[in-house]
């Protein structure tokens, strides 16, 4: 062999090393383990506003997390429904909805939520909306009116109520199923004459598009917050729930302390207008809390109300799908 061959080989076999060890680094199993009882990764779903959006722009989860070798991934959804299916479809661990969603997950065929905490009641951060200008002066003159809500929505069971607290139903209305951003524009835009949605949205169209609200929900329906994970994932991880739910805790009692702090904080993330989230933060709960009986029983009371109008088709035991303790 002769001399440049031998340094050909060489330079060869440095950048076989090289390559395989760029291989090994895109594949975190090869350079780490999580400890026994925990999971290699946990994915988190959240919404634009929340604690739990905050906690992921602290990194203080993955702080915590990664002491036991545990990666944390994050998966934003508009609102609740479409994250419940895809923790039902096993691609997230745990995430945060209204009150409403999780009774419609529950009904699903082969569901595997679990509902791990609550958050305080917080009524006032729902309304149901009219243009500043609309004619519209209360929940009964929506008869026959074109009213817009995203489906299966915390504010889908509260439109329901506030029609019922008027003595109307969903069939004395023509219902309109919007996500939330169509949903503003339509009413905007005078395609529906009123919108049912929940904080952050309800206060955006208040400050930016000078809504106003015919009724909130005050005296209509608690608006619960509640943290869910898949049965599986709770049955084989409950340490990694309780370390995500304490660090919640934490997030929470600072944005409870610091509401004009946090929504500078969460402004500077979501690029949503600090004014907006602090109306929003202003009328939400706080601190994530073991379901008792009496939430139980209002989330029951949500699901036979969807069931006894058709809304589900399946009639379910919310107990059954509630971890008392972790």
């Amino acid at each position: 062999m002769t001399r440049r061959e031998s340094i050909h080989e060489s330079l060869l076999f440095i950048a076989l090393l090289t390559l395989l060890t760029s291989s090994l680094s895109l594949f975190p199993a090869f350079s780490h383990a999580a400890d026994k009882g925990w999971p290699d990764e946990v994915t988190v779903g959240y919404q634009k506003y929340g604690s739990l959006i905050i906690l992921k722009a602290t990194g203080e989860l993955e702080k915590r997390l990664n002491e036991h070798g545990v990666k944390v991934n994050w998966a934003e959804f508009q609102f609740g429904p479409p994250l419940l299916e895809a923790m039902n479809a096993g691609k997230v661990d745990f995430g945060i909805t209204g009150e409403t969603p999780p009774v419609f997950a529950q009904a699903a065929a082969g569901s595997s939520i679990v509902y791990v905490a609550y958050e305080p009641a917080s009524p006032k951060g729902e309304g149901l909306l009219v243009k500043g200008d609309s004619p519209l002066k209360n929940v009964a003159e929506l008869k026959g009116k074109k009213v817009a809500v995203a489906k299966g929505s915390n504010s889908h069971y509260f439109l329901i109520q506030a029609l019922s607290k008027a003595s109307l139903t969903l069939n004395d209305i023509i219902l309109i199923y919007l996500a939330p951003a169509d949903a503003r524009s339509a009413l905007e835009q005078g395609h529906v004459d009123a919108w049912s949605v929940w904080d952050y949205f309800y206060a955006s169209a208040e400050i930016q598009a000078g809504a106003r609200p015919l009724t909130d929900g005050e005296g209509i329906v608690d608006n619960h917050a509640f943290y869910l994970s898949r049965r599986a994932f709770t049955d084989q991880y409950p340490e990694a729930v309780k370390s995500i739910l304490e660090e919640v805790r934490k997030a929470d009692k600072w944005v409870e302390a610091n509401p004009a702090d946090a929504a500078k904080a969460l402004a500077d993330t979501t690029r949503v207008d600090a004014k907006i989230l602090e109306r929003a933060i202003r009328r939400s709960g706080y601190g994530p809390q073991y379901l008792t009986p009496e939430v139980i029983a209002a989330q029951q009371k949500i699901a036979d109300t969807l069931h006894d109008i058709g809304l589900i088709l399946k009639s379910i035991v919310v107990k059954d799908a509630v971890r008392q303790s972790l």
